[in-house]
């Protein structure tokens, strides 16, 4: 496993702090949703964050002009750390922000998906082909203001891409395009997105246990990486195993290149709830699989050691439901 890429010892971060009148009542509302639009977090009262970037400071640049021509105050600083935060917590605050905005995407998502019968009619196609594109926008929307990318980004990449998937299948003429054979799967790098996370904990151990015990693992930014020849993506916008559908990534390699063995299968209903939160499966040991990944996450942000300490976990559970096997 390689350390960490790129990844910085220490954020810096703009603060935008305001003071705003009284009256008029709507300039709170105006300002607070021109904050929520930014992707700001709010770490204390009136005091709202951004990782610093020319980006960032044009966005709160225009806030604090909107904010002086309604009757308030407001300025800008720089900051590297945050009194009584860590940097760590400061980016959980935006990842919870952008769960939270595509756990309700994946919620439309599914309902939409509901909606459609087993041969929808022409007029429903049309409709749901017109509420798909405002999810997708919507989607659009949240990803440029995911700056750390939000472990729920690929779960309802998927449940969108499925949806896609489906009406295309009802197109006369249509067909869905199969998968891309990835080739071989041994002796590559595999990469995923900083910050690993349960699926991609469970999933790097899956390649290493099952499908290549030499593999290599690499951590880059969720935007902007291109990969390398030789290469291997997962659970990443457009990477070669991610999200398929209402599946996460473990349950999408489990079977494609896994085994067939019912202790992986049972680990892979237990990754599912935990990853995309739908309680479909609410097997008993989900909840104690996801207290020791959130304390092995809390201990350390070194996705090498999370790699390596969630393993061991898993190897224990995976013995656990082998012998428990019929």
């Amino acid at each position: 496993m390689t350390p960490a890429d790129d990844r910085p010892t220490a954020e810096r971060w703009l603060l935008l702090i305001h003071q705003l009148p009284a009256r008029p009542a709507y300039l709170r509302v105006k300002v607070w949703r021109r904050l929520q639009a930014l992707g700001a977090a709010a770490v204390k009262n009136a005091v709202y964050a951004l990782p610093e970037g020319e980006r960032a400071r044009e966005d709160f640049a225009w806030l604090l002009r909107e904010i002086a021509s309604g009757g308030g105050e407001a300025f800008v600083c720089e900051a590297r750390m945050i009194d009584g935060l860590t940097d760590r917590e400061v980016r959980a605050m935006f990842d919870r922000a952008r769960d939270a905005d595509y756990g309700e995407l994946a919620r439309q998502a599914r309902d939409l998906a509901g909606t459609l019968g087993e041969e929808p009619a022409a007029e429903r196609r049309v409709e749901a082909r017109a509420q798909l594109a405002r999810l997708r926008a919507r989607l659009a929307q949240v990803a440029a203001i995911d700056f750390f990318g939000a472990p729920g980004s690929q779960a309802a990449e998927g449940l969108l891409a499925a949806l896609e998937d489906r009406l295309r299948e009802d197109e006369p003429g249509e067909p869905a395009a199969p998968a891309d054979d990835p080739g071989p799967l041994r002796g590559r790098t595999w990469v995923t997105r900083q910050g690993v996370h349960v699926d991609r904990i469970a999933s790097a151990w899956l390649v290493r246990r099952f499908v290549d015990p030499e593999a290599t693992f690499r951590f880059v930014p969720s935007k902007g990486y291109e990969p390398e020849p030789g290469e291997l993506r997962f659970d990443m916008f457009g990477g070669e195993f991610t999200h398929e559908g209402d599946r996460c990534t473990f349950e999408v390699l489990l079977a494609r290149a896994g085994p067939d063995d019912p202790a992986l299968r049972a680990i892979a209903e237990l990754v599912h709830d935990l990853d995309l939160k739908d309680g479909r499966f609410g097997r008993p040991e989900t909840a104690g699989l996801g207290a020791l990944v959130e304390g092995l996450c809390a201990a350390t942000g070194d996705d090498a050691e999370r790699l390596a300490r969630g393993g061991a976990i898993l190897d224990d559970l995976h013995a656990y439901f082998a012998r428990r096997r019929p």
